[in-house]
C-alpha cells in the first residue's frame, strides 16, 4: 500500500511538472503575442506621425528614379523631407535586422510603402553616399527593402481583398 501510495504521488508530481511546463510555454507564447502588439502600436506613434504622412504625400509624387538633382531642384524642405522618412526606414531596417522588430510586421504596416518611396529615393540615396563618401548611409534601409522584396508579397492583393474574410474575434463580456 505504502509503494503505491509512492508511486501515485510520483505520477502526480510528474503531471505536475507537466502542467507547468505546458502553463509556461503558453505565458512565454502569450507574452510574445503582447510583445508584437505593443511593437505595432509603437511604431504606428514613432512612424506614422503627421510629419510623416506629409513628407510621404509628397515624396510619393516624384517619378521613380529621380535623380540628385531632381530632388535638390525642389528645395531644401524637399530634401529634408526624404532625409526625415528615410531615416525612419533606416531605423526600422535596423530594427528588424536585430531581430526586435518582425518584418511581418514592418511589411504589413509600412513595408509597401516603403518600397515604393525607395524606388523613388534609391538614386537619391546613391548619389547621396557617393557625394559625402559614405557608403552606408542609408544601408539599412536598402537592406530592409530588399528583404521585403525577396518576401514576394502579393503586393497586387490589397488588405481589403486578401482579408475581405476576416471577422473579429466574438468576446462574451456577460461571462
Amino acid at each position: 500500500m505504502l509503494e503505491t501510495l509512492a508511486n501515485l504521488a510520483q505520477v502526480l508530481g510528474s503531471v505536475a511538472v507537466l502542467v507547468a511546463i505546458v502553463f509556461g510555454l503558453a505565458q512565454v507564447r502569450q507574452f510574445r503575442q503582447q510583445r508584437r502588439d505593443a511593437l505595432a502600436v509603437e511604431l504606428m506613434r514613432a512612424i506614422q506621425d503627421t510629419e510623416f504622412t506629409r513628407s510621404l504625400r509628397v515624396l510619393l509624387e516624384l517619378p521613380v528614379g529621380s535623380t540628385l538633382d531632381d530632388i535638390r531642384a525642389r528645395g531644401a524642405q524637399f530634401e529634408d523631407m526624404a532625409w526625415a522618412l528615410a531615416a525612419k526606414y533606416e531605423t526600422l531596417g535596423y530594427l528588424v535586422y536585430r531581430g526586435i522588430m518582425p518584418i511581418e510586421l514592418v511589411e504589413e504596416l509600412v513595408g509597401g510603402v516603403g518600397v515604393h518611396l525607395w524606388a523613388r529615393l534609391r538614386p537619391w540615396a546613391l548619389a547621396v553616399r557617393e557625394e559625402q563618401g559614405q557608403p552606408l548611409l542609408l544601408e539599412w534601409y536598402q537592406w530592409l527593402v530588399d528583404r521585403l522584396e525577396e518576401r514576394e508579397r502579393p503586393a497586387a492583393v490589397p488588405a481589403y481583398t486578401r482579408c475581405r474574410d476576416w471577422r473579429p474575434p466574438t468576446t462574451d463580456v456577460h461571462s
